[in-house]
Protein backbone atom coordinates (compact mmCIF):
# COMPACT_ATOMS: atom_id res chain seq x y z
CA UNK A 1 0.00 0.00 0.00
CA UNK A 2 1.44 3.13 -0.59
CA UNK A 3 1.78 5.66 2.30
CA UNK A 4 2.00 9.11 3.35
CA UNK A 5 5.63 8.83 2.84
CA UNK A 6 5.49 7.44 -0.56
CA UNK A 7 3.24 10.78 -1.46
CA UNK A 8 5.69 12.74 0.14
CA UNK A 9 8.70 11.13 -2.03
CA UNK A 10 6.82 11.31 -5.39
CA UNK A 11 5.53 15.10 -5.14
CA UNK A 12 8.83 16.32 -4.16
CA UNK A 13 10.73 14.45 -6.61
CA UNK A 14 8.20 15.85 -9.41
CA UNK A 15 8.35 18.83 -8.06
CA UNK A 16 12.39 19.34 -8.07
CA UNK A 17 12.11 18.33 -11.96
CA UNK A 18 9.49 20.60 -12.60
CA UNK A 19 10.70 23.37 -11.12
CA UNK A 20 14.12 22.73 -13.08
CA UNK A 21 12.16 22.37 -16.35
CA UNK A 22 10.27 25.94 -15.57
CA UNK A 23 13.68 27.66 -14.87
CA UNK A 24 15.69 26.26 -17.53
CA UNK A 25 12.55 27.06 -20.26
CA UNK A 26 12.74 31.07 -18.82
CA UNK A 27 15.73 30.94 -21.00
CA UNK A 28 13.73 29.78 -24.50
CA UNK A 29 13.48 33.18 -26.91
CA UNK A 30 12.60 32.00 -29.48
CA UNK A 31 10.67 28.62 -31.60
CA UNK A 32 14.41 27.25 -32.92
CA UNK A 33 15.81 28.08 -29.23
CA UNK A 34 12.38 26.26 -28.06
CA UNK A 35 13.16 23.19 -30.46
CA UNK A 36 16.92 22.90 -30.40
CA UNK A 37 18.70 24.53 -28.13
CA UNK A 38 22.05 25.24 -29.06
CA UNK A 39 24.47 25.50 -26.15
CA UNK A 40 23.93 22.46 -24.38
CA UNK A 41 26.89 20.83 -22.95
CA UNK A 42 27.43 16.82 -23.23
CA UNK A 43 25.66 16.21 -19.92
CA UNK A 44 22.95 18.46 -21.01
CA UNK A 45 22.75 16.57 -24.47
CA UNK A 46 22.83 13.32 -22.62
CA UNK A 47 20.01 14.28 -19.80
CA UNK A 48 17.67 15.64 -23.19
CA UNK A 49 18.36 12.22 -24.67
CA UNK A 50 18.04 9.96 -21.78
CA UNK A 51 14.64 11.81 -20.64
CA UNK A 52 12.98 10.68 -24.07
CA UNK A 53 14.88 7.13 -24.63
CA UNK A 54 14.69 6.17 -21.01
CA UNK A 55 10.56 6.28 -20.62
CA UNK A 56 7.44 4.10 -19.94
CA UNK A 57 9.21 1.16 -22.28
CA UNK A 58 12.22 1.29 -20.59
CA UNK A 59 11.45 0.98 -16.84
CA UNK A 60 7.97 0.18 -16.07
CA UNK A 61 7.50 -2.02 -19.95
CA UNK A 62 10.80 -3.86 -19.44
CA UNK A 63 10.22 -5.18 -16.56
CA UNK A 64 6.86 -6.40 -17.55
CA UNK A 65 8.94 -7.75 -20.32
CA UNK A 66 11.09 -9.39 -18.13
CA UNK A 67 8.00 -10.64 -15.66
CA UNK A 68 6.86 -12.56 -18.92
CA UNK A 69 10.07 -13.17 -20.49
CA UNK A 70 12.73 -12.93 -18.11
CA UNK A 71 16.15 -11.90 -19.57
CA UNK A 72 15.04 -11.16 -23.15
CA UNK A 73 13.86 -7.92 -21.94
CA UNK A 74 16.60 -6.73 -21.94
CA UNK A 75 16.76 -6.13 -25.62
CA UNK A 76 14.97 -2.55 -25.26
CA UNK A 77 17.57 -0.83 -23.01
CA UNK A 78 20.86 -2.68 -25.52
CA UNK A 79 18.94 -1.31 -28.75
CA UNK A 80 18.47 1.76 -27.33
CA UNK A 81 21.78 2.09 -26.17
CA UNK A 82 23.26 1.02 -29.28
CA UNK A 83 21.20 3.56 -31.21
CA UNK A 84 22.89 6.38 -29.29
CA UNK A 85 25.57 5.31 -30.13
CA UNK A 86 25.22 4.56 -33.93
CA UNK A 87 23.55 8.51 -33.45
CA UNK A 88 26.64 10.29 -31.54
CA UNK A 89 29.23 7.96 -33.85
CA UNK A 90 27.83 8.17 -37.77
CA UNK A 91 24.83 10.63 -37.29
CA UNK A 92 25.81 13.19 -35.12
CA UNK A 93 28.58 15.22 -37.45
CA UNK A 94 26.49 15.41 -40.77
CA UNK A 95 23.14 15.76 -38.85
CA UNK A 96 24.84 19.18 -37.41
CA UNK A 97 26.03 20.10 -40.85
CA UNK A 98 23.10 20.38 -42.57
CA UNK A 99 21.98 23.07 -41.31
CA UNK A 100 18.30 21.74 -40.57
CA UNK A 101 15.72 21.91 -38.32
CA UNK A 102 14.10 18.47 -38.75
CA UNK A 103 15.27 15.12 -40.34
CA UNK A 104 12.43 15.47 -42.86
CA UNK A 105 13.83 18.90 -44.24
CA UNK A 106 16.78 16.89 -44.56
CA UNK A 107 14.63 14.81 -47.09
CA UNK A 108 12.66 17.62 -48.37
CA UNK A 109 15.89 19.16 -49.33
CA UNK A 110 16.84 16.45 -51.22
CA UNK A 111 14.19 14.89 -52.84
CA UNK A 112 11.47 17.53 -52.39
CA UNK A 113 8.82 19.18 -51.01
CA UNK A 114 6.24 15.99 -51.40
CA UNK A 115 9.10 13.63 -49.79
CA UNK A 116 9.15 15.74 -47.25
CA UNK A 117 5.52 15.98 -46.46
CA UNK A 118 4.99 12.27 -46.90
CA UNK A 119 7.56 11.28 -44.65
CA UNK A 120 6.28 13.76 -42.44
CA UNK A 121 2.70 12.11 -42.35
CA UNK A 122 4.12 8.44 -41.64
CA UNK A 123 6.43 9.53 -39.49
CA UNK A 124 3.62 11.10 -36.97
CA UNK A 125 1.83 7.82 -37.08
CA UNK A 126 5.21 5.95 -35.73
CA UNK A 127 6.37 8.71 -33.28
CA UNK A 128 1.99 9.06 -32.25
CA UNK A 129 2.22 5.38 -31.40
CA UNK A 130 5.01 6.10 -28.69
CA UNK A 131 3.21 9.45 -27.10
CA UNK A 132 -0.10 6.94 -26.97
CA UNK A 133 2.53 4.26 -25.12
CA UNK A 134 3.74 7.41 -22.37
CA UNK A 135 0.12 8.55 -21.55
CA UNK A 136 -0.45 4.22 -21.07
CA UNK A 137 1.97 4.35 -18.92
CA UNK A 138 1.80 7.67 -16.78
CA UNK A 139 -1.98 6.76 -16.31
CA UNK A 140 -0.95 2.99 -15.18
CA UNK A 141 1.23 4.57 -12.57
CA UNK A 142 -1.07 7.20 -11.18
CA UNK A 143 -4.06 5.02 -11.71
CA UNK A 144 -2.57 2.00 -9.46
CA UNK A 145 -1.02 4.77 -7.08
CA UNK A 146 -4.20 6.79 -6.24
CA UNK A 147 -6.67 4.38 -7.25
CA UNK A 148 -8.15 7.40 -9.59
CA UNK A 149 -10.20 5.68 -12.68
CA UNK A 150 -8.37 5.62 -16.23
CA UNK A 151 -10.00 8.24 -17.82
CA UNK A 152 -8.75 10.86 -15.01
CA UNK A 153 -5.45 9.31 -14.96
CA UNK A 154 -4.96 9.73 -18.16
CA UNK A 155 -6.31 13.28 -18.50
CA UNK A 156 -4.14 14.01 -15.65
CA UNK A 157 -0.62 12.12 -17.28
CA UNK A 158 -1.51 14.10 -20.48
CA UNK A 159 -1.66 17.29 -18.53
CA UNK A 160 1.89 16.60 -16.85
CA UNK A 161 3.75 15.91 -20.17
CA UNK A 162 2.01 19.65 -21.37
CA UNK A 163 3.66 21.42 -18.19
CA UNK A 164 6.92 19.54 -18.69
CA UNK A 165 7.55 20.61 -22.12
CA UNK A 166 5.66 23.62 -23.02
CA UNK A 167 7.49 26.40 -21.06
CA UNK A 168 11.24 25.09 -22.00
CA UNK A 169 11.26 22.61 -25.02
CA UNK A 170 13.94 20.90 -25.35
CA UNK A 171 16.23 23.20 -22.93
CA UNK A 172 13.96 21.82 -20.25
CA UNK A 173 14.52 17.95 -21.05
CA UNK A 174 18.41 18.60 -20.87
CA UNK A 175 18.31 20.45 -17.91
CA UNK A 176 15.84 18.39 -16.26
CA UNK A 177 17.17 15.14 -17.91
CA UNK A 178 20.28 15.21 -16.19
CA UNK A 179 18.92 15.23 -12.32
CA UNK A 180 16.57 12.70 -13.81
CA UNK A 181 19.66 10.45 -15.06
CA UNK A 182 21.37 10.86 -11.30
CA UNK A 183 17.98 9.93 -9.62
CA UNK A 184 16.98 7.08 -12.17
CA UNK A 185 20.64 5.69 -12.36
CA UNK A 186 20.74 4.90 -8.83
CA UNK A 187 17.53 4.20 -7.96
CA UNK A 188 17.78 1.86 -10.41
CA UNK A 189 21.00 0.17 -9.01
CA UNK A 190 19.91 -0.06 -5.74
CA UNK A 191 16.58 -1.59 -6.70
CA UNK A 192 18.98 -4.37 -8.54
CA UNK A 193 20.84 -4.55 -5.18
CA UNK A 194 17.75 -4.85 -3.35
CA UNK A 195 16.60 -7.50 -5.31
CA UNK A 196 20.05 -9.38 -5.49
CA UNK A 197 19.86 -9.65 -1.93
CA UNK A 198 16.52 -10.54 -1.09
CA UNK A 199 16.14 -13.34 -4.12
CA UNK A 200 19.49 -14.75 -3.31
CA UNK A 201 21.26 -13.93 -6.34
CA UNK A 202 20.62 -16.37 -9.38
CA UNK A 203 20.20 -19.53 -8.30
CA UNK A 204 17.25 -18.35 -5.91
CA UNK A 205 15.62 -16.42 -8.30
CA UNK A 206 15.48 -19.14 -10.45
CA UNK A 207 14.17 -21.00 -7.84
CA UNK A 208 11.82 -19.32 -7.08
CA UNK A 209 10.03 -18.62 -10.60
CA UNK A 210 10.23 -22.62 -10.83
CA UNK A 211 8.51 -23.02 -7.94
CA UNK A 212 5.40 -20.32 -9.52
CA UNK A 213 5.75 -21.58 -12.77
CA UNK A 214 5.34 -25.28 -12.26
CA UNK A 215 1.84 -24.64 -10.07
CA UNK A 216 -0.36 -26.49 -12.68
CA UNK A 217 -2.89 -23.56 -13.62
CA UNK A 218 0.50 -21.08 -14.34
CA UNK A 219 1.72 -23.47 -15.98
CA UNK A 220 -0.65 -24.23 -18.57
CA UNK A 221 -1.72 -20.92 -18.90
CA UNK A 222 1.85 -19.71 -20.01
CA UNK A 223 2.64 -22.49 -21.82
CA UNK A 224 4.88 -23.76 -19.95
CA UNK A 225 4.99 -27.28 -19.71
CA UNK A 226 8.63 -28.81 -17.99
CA UNK A 227 11.20 -27.46 -16.26
CA UNK A 228 13.38 -26.82 -19.47
CA UNK A 229 10.45 -24.54 -21.07
CA UNK A 230 10.93 -22.39 -17.62
CA UNK A 231 14.31 -22.36 -17.74
CA UNK A 232 14.67 -21.54 -21.68
CA UNK A 233 11.70 -18.88 -20.79
CA UNK A 234 13.48 -16.77 -18.57
CA UNK A 235 17.09 -17.86 -19.00
CA UNK A 236 17.63 -17.43 -22.61
CA UNK A 237 18.32 -13.71 -24.17
CA UNK A 238 16.50 -15.33 -26.91
CA UNK A 239 13.56 -16.39 -25.17
CA UNK A 240 10.75 -15.34 -28.09
CA UNK A 241 12.97 -17.05 -30.81
CA UNK A 242 16.49 -15.25 -32.12
CA UNK A 243 14.73 -13.98 -35.10
CA UNK A 244 12.26 -11.36 -32.78
CA UNK A 245 14.36 -10.63 -30.00
CA UNK A 246 17.26 -9.23 -32.48
CA UNK A 247 14.24 -7.84 -34.76
CA UNK A 248 13.20 -6.14 -31.89
CA UNK A 249 16.64 -4.76 -31.16
CA UNK A 250 16.90 -3.22 -34.87
CA UNK A 251 13.66 -1.58 -34.38
CA UNK A 252 15.10 -0.18 -31.52
CA UNK A 253 18.77 0.79 -33.40
CA UNK A 254 17.10 1.95 -36.66
CA UNK A 255 14.49 3.88 -34.42
CA UNK A 256 16.03 5.94 -32.72
CA UNK A 257 18.53 7.31 -35.51
CA UNK A 258 15.69 7.97 -37.64
CA UNK A 259 13.49 9.64 -34.89
CA UNK A 260 13.29 13.51 -34.52
CA UNK A 261 13.48 14.04 -30.73
CA UNK A 262 16.88 12.29 -30.75
CA UNK A 263 18.01 14.41 -33.34
CA UNK A 264 16.94 17.86 -31.71
CA UNK A 265 18.95 16.05 -28.69
CA UNK A 266 21.86 16.20 -31.00
CA UNK A 267 21.10 19.34 -32.60
CA UNK A 268 21.03 21.13 -29.40
CA UNK A 269 24.87 20.66 -28.58
CA UNK A 270 26.66 23.42 -28.65
CA UNK A 271 28.95 21.86 -30.91
CA UNK A 272 29.77 18.84 -32.66
CA UNK A 273 31.95 17.21 -30.17
CA UNK A 274 29.72 17.75 -27.09
CA UNK A 275 26.80 16.26 -28.80
CA UNK A 276 29.27 13.13 -29.21
CA UNK A 277 29.89 12.33 -26.42
CA UNK A 278 26.32 13.23 -24.81
CA UNK A 279 25.39 10.62 -27.08
CA UNK A 280 27.87 8.05 -25.52
CA UNK A 281 27.07 9.21 -22.37
CA UNK A 282 23.67 8.17 -23.07
CA UNK A 283 24.56 5.10 -24.25
CA UNK A 284 26.62 4.03 -21.41
CA UNK A 285 23.80 4.73 -18.93
CA UNK A 286 20.57 3.48 -20.34
CA UNK A 287 21.43 -0.36 -20.61
CA UNK A 288 22.27 -0.25 -16.92
CA UNK A 289 19.15 0.82 -16.22
CA UNK A 290 17.53 -1.44 -18.28
CA UNK A 291 19.22 -4.31 -16.69
CA UNK A 292 18.02 -2.99 -13.27
CA UNK A 293 14.99 -3.02 -14.52
CA UNK A 294 15.14 -6.58 -16.25
CA UNK A 295 16.25 -7.81 -12.53
CA UNK A 296 13.43 -6.39 -10.44
CA UNK A 297 10.83 -7.88 -13.20
CA UNK A 298 11.96 -11.69 -13.11
CA UNK A 299 12.00 -11.60 -9.06
CA UNK A 300 8.54 -10.36 -9.39
CA UNK A 301 7.82 -13.42 -11.64
CA UNK A 302 9.51 -15.58 -9.05
CA UNK A 303 6.96 -13.69 -5.89
CA UNK A 304 3.69 -12.83 -7.31
CA UNK A 305 1.08 -14.38 -9.69
CA UNK A 306 -1.45 -12.31 -12.14
CA UNK A 307 -4.83 -11.91 -11.31
CA UNK A 308 -5.72 -14.32 -14.39
CA UNK A 309 -3.28 -16.45 -13.01
CA UNK A 310 -5.20 -17.06 -9.82
CA UNK A 311 -8.40 -16.91 -11.14
CA UNK A 312 -7.26 -19.80 -13.26
CA UNK A 313 -5.93 -21.67 -10.00
CA UNK A 314 -9.13 -20.61 -7.73
CA UNK A 315 -11.26 -22.68 -11.07
CA UNK A 316 -8.99 -25.66 -10.53
CA UNK A 317 -9.52 -25.91 -6.97
CA UNK A 318 -5.31 -25.06 -6.47
CA UNK A 319 -4.17 -22.80 -3.34
CA UNK A 320 -1.73 -19.58 -3.64
CA UNK A 321 1.29 -21.01 -1.75
CA UNK A 322 2.58 -19.00 1.04
CA UNK A 323 4.60 -16.15 0.90
CA UNK A 324 3.10 -15.17 -3.09
CA UNK A 325 1.40 -12.01 -3.55
CA UNK A 326 -0.65 -11.08 -6.48
CA UNK A 327 -0.68 -8.00 -8.79
CA UNK A 328 -3.54 -7.27 -11.08
CA UNK A 329 -1.31 -7.16 -14.42
CA UNK A 330 1.98 -7.93 -15.34
CA UNK A 331 2.45 -4.00 -16.05
CA UNK A 332 2.66 -3.78 -12.48
CA UNK A 333 5.22 -5.52 -11.59
CA UNK A 334 7.73 -2.31 -11.14
CA UNK A 335 5.55 -0.01 -9.22
CA UNK A 336 4.55 -2.77 -6.56
CA UNK A 337 7.76 -3.83 -6.61
CA UNK A 338 9.30 -0.29 -4.95
CA UNK A 339 6.10 -0.54 -3.10
CA UNK A 340 6.08 -3.53 -1.52
CA UNK A 341 10.37 -4.14 -1.28
CA UNK A 342 11.61 -1.03 -0.77
CA UNK A 343 11.86 1.31 2.21
CA UNK A 344 9.14 3.99 1.63
CA UNK A 345 11.56 7.34 1.57
CA UNK A 346 13.38 5.21 -1.47
CA UNK A 347 10.23 3.91 -2.70
CA UNK A 348 8.57 7.37 -3.30
CA UNK A 349 12.00 9.25 -4.74
CA UNK A 350 11.80 5.74 -6.84
CA UNK A 351 8.02 6.49 -8.24
CA UNK A 352 8.68 9.80 -8.42
CA UNK A 353 11.26 9.17 -10.59
CA UNK A 354 9.33 7.04 -12.72
CA UNK A 355 6.46 9.10 -13.47
CA UNK A 356 8.01 12.24 -14.13
CA UNK A 357 10.73 10.07 -16.33
CA UNK A 358 7.43 8.28 -18.40
CA UNK A 359 6.28 12.20 -18.27
CA UNK A 360 9.80 13.19 -19.45
CA UNK A 361 9.52 10.86 -22.54
CA UNK A 362 6.28 11.85 -23.34
CA UNK A 363 7.47 15.71 -23.80
CA UNK A 364 10.25 14.74 -25.97
CA UNK A 365 8.16 13.10 -27.88
CA UNK A 366 5.48 15.56 -28.04
CA UNK A 367 8.26 18.14 -28.55
CA UNK A 368 9.22 16.22 -31.94
CA UNK A 369 5.78 15.21 -33.48
CA UNK A 370 5.00 18.92 -32.61
CA UNK A 371 8.03 20.19 -35.15
CA UNK A 372 7.32 18.01 -37.60
CA UNK A 373 3.76 19.13 -37.68
CA UNK A 374 4.53 22.87 -37.98
CA UNK A 375 8.29 23.12 -39.99
CA UNK A 376 7.21 20.13 -42.26
CA UNK A 377 3.42 19.30 -43.03
CA UNK A 378 2.16 23.21 -41.52
CA UNK A 379 4.65 25.11 -43.67
CA UNK A 380 4.51 22.93 -47.08
CA UNK A 381 0.67 23.12 -47.09
CA UNK A 382 0.75 27.01 -46.33
CA UNK A 383 3.33 27.48 -49.23
CA UNK A 384 1.79 25.16 -51.46
CA UNK A 385 -1.58 26.32 -50.90
CA UNK A 386 -0.68 30.19 -50.87
CA UNK A 387 -1.80 30.71 -47.31
CA UNK A 388 -0.95 33.91 -45.52
CA UNK A 389 0.76 34.42 -42.57
CA UNK A 390 -1.81 34.20 -38.94
CA UNK A 391 -1.02 35.94 -36.06
CA UNK A 392 0.17 33.07 -34.77
CA UNK A 393 3.95 32.38 -33.62
CA UNK A 394 6.04 29.52 -34.99
CA UNK A 395 6.42 29.37 -31.08
CA UNK A 396 2.98 29.19 -30.26
CA UNK A 397 1.93 27.52 -33.40
CA UNK A 398 4.61 24.52 -31.76
CA UNK A 399 3.02 25.04 -28.51
CA UNK A 400 -0.56 24.28 -29.50
CA UNK A 401 0.42 20.91 -31.98
CA UNK A 402 1.62 19.93 -28.35
CA UNK A 403 -1.67 20.17 -26.61
CA UNK A 404 -3.92 19.30 -29.52
CA UNK A 405 -1.26 15.29 -29.51
CA UNK A 406 -2.09 14.74 -26.42
CA UNK A 407 -5.55 15.81 -26.29
CA UNK A 408 -5.66 12.90 -29.20
CA UNK A 409 -3.73 10.77 -27.27
CA UNK A 410 -5.65 10.65 -24.40
CA UNK A 411 -8.40 9.97 -25.97
CA UNK A 412 -6.15 6.66 -28.13
CA UNK A 413 -4.97 5.60 -24.78
CA UNK A 414 -8.89 5.19 -23.28
CA UNK A 415 -9.55 2.98 -26.69
CA UNK A 416 -6.24 1.07 -26.76
CA UNK A 417 -5.45 0.79 -23.04
CA UNK A 418 -4.97 -3.51 -23.17
CA UNK A 419 -2.04 -2.84 -25.24
CA UNK A 420 1.56 -3.77 -24.05
CA UNK A 421 3.88 -0.94 -23.43
CA UNK A 422 7.30 -2.59 -25.08
CA UNK A 423 4.77 -3.73 -28.32
CA UNK A 424 3.76 -0.31 -28.59
CA UNK A 425 7.36 0.75 -28.08
CA UNK A 426 8.86 -1.74 -30.55
CA UNK A 427 5.90 -1.16 -33.28
CA UNK A 428 6.28 2.41 -33.13
CA UNK A 429 10.50 2.79 -33.22
CA UNK A 430 10.35 0.25 -36.39
CA UNK A 431 7.54 2.41 -38.33
CA UNK A 432 9.82 5.59 -37.68
CA UNK A 433 12.69 3.91 -39.70
CA UNK A 434 10.31 2.68 -42.22
CA UNK A 435 9.50 6.20 -43.13
CA UNK A 436 12.49 7.86 -43.24
CA UNK A 437 15.61 5.90 -42.40
CA UNK A 438 16.85 5.12 -46.42
CA UNK A 439 15.71 8.42 -47.29
CA UNK A 440 17.63 10.69 -45.28
CA UNK A 441 20.61 8.40 -44.90
CA UNK A 442 20.94 8.70 -48.61
CA UNK A 443 20.40 12.28 -48.39
CA UNK A 444 23.42 12.51 -45.91
CA UNK A 445 25.66 10.41 -47.56
CA UNK A 446 24.62 9.94 -51.21
CA UNK A 447 23.06 13.05 -52.17
CA UNK A 448 21.71 13.18 -56.01
CA UNK A 449 21.72 9.47 -56.13
CA UNK A 450 18.39 8.73 -56.42
CA UNK A 451 15.24 9.53 -58.32
CA UNK A 452 12.50 11.30 -56.17
CA UNK A 453 9.80 9.47 -57.43
CA UNK A 454 11.50 6.29 -56.02
CA UNK A 455 11.89 7.67 -52.79
CA UNK A 456 8.08 8.33 -52.70
CA UNK A 457 7.57 5.18 -53.32
CA UNK A 458 10.14 3.11 -50.83
CA UNK A 459 8.35 5.47 -47.90
CA UNK A 460 5.07 3.98 -47.72
CA UNK A 461 5.54 0.71 -49.33
CA UNK A 462 8.36 0.11 -46.11
CA UNK A 463 5.40 1.03 -43.70
CA UNK A 464 2.46 -0.48 -44.82
CA UNK A 465 4.29 -3.89 -45.70
CA UNK A 466 5.73 -4.02 -41.30
CA UNK A 467 2.02 -3.31 -40.63
CA UNK A 468 1.05 -6.31 -42.54
CA UNK A 469 3.63 -8.66 -41.23
CA UNK A 470 2.79 -7.51 -37.73
CA UNK A 471 -1.30 -8.05 -38.59
CA UNK A 472 -0.10 -11.51 -39.75
CA UNK A 473 1.99 -12.38 -37.63
CA UNK A 474 4.63 -13.79 -40.27
CA UNK A 475 7.70 -15.40 -39.10
CA UNK A 476 10.48 -13.50 -37.22
CA UNK A 477 10.00 -10.16 -36.81
CA UNK A 478 8.06 -7.56 -38.90
CA UNK A 479 10.95 -4.60 -39.31
CA UNK A 480 12.83 -7.33 -41.57
CA UNK A 481 10.01 -7.33 -44.19
CA UNK A 482 9.90 -3.54 -44.06
CA UNK A 483 13.51 -2.82 -44.12
CA UNK A 484 13.53 -5.60 -47.06
CA UNK A 485 10.53 -3.97 -49.34
CA UNK A 486 11.64 -0.54 -48.71
CA UNK A 487 15.52 -0.86 -50.22
CA UNK A 488 14.34 -3.25 -52.84
CA UNK A 489 11.70 -0.46 -54.17
CA UNK A 490 14.85 1.94 -54.27
CA UNK A 491 17.45 -0.39 -55.67
CA UNK A 492 15.75 -2.40 -58.01
CA UNK A 493 14.96 0.38 -60.93
CA UNK A 494 16.78 3.59 -59.14
CA UNK A 495 18.10 6.06 -61.58
CA UNK A 496 22.42 6.95 -61.02
CA UNK A 497 23.38 10.15 -61.64
CA UNK A 498 27.35 10.00 -61.60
Amino acid sequence: MISTTHIFGIILTVSLLLFVSWWSGRQVKDARSFMTGGTSGSWMVSGALLGTLAGGQSTVGTAQLAFCYGLSAWWFTIGAGLGALLLGLVYAAPLRRSGCTTLLEIVGREYGRKAETLGSVLFLAGIFISIMAQVLSSSAMIGSLFGIPMVWASVIGALLIMLFVLFGGIRSAGASGIIKLILLYFSSLAAGVVVWHIGGGFSGLRESIDGICQLPAVSELNALPDIESIHHRYGSMLARGAMKDLGGCLSLILGVVSTQTYAQCIWSGADTSRAKRGALLCAFFIPIIGAACTLVGIYMRGHYITAEEWDAMQKAGETIPAGVGIIAHSAQAFPQFILNHLPDWLGGIMLGTLLINIIGCGSGLSLGAATILVWDVYTNISARFKWKDGRLTTLQQTRLSIVGLLMVAVLATLIFNGSFINDLGFLSLGLRAMAILFPLSFALWMPGRFDAKRVLLSMPTGVVVMLLANVLSLPGDAVYYGLIASLSVLLIKKRCID
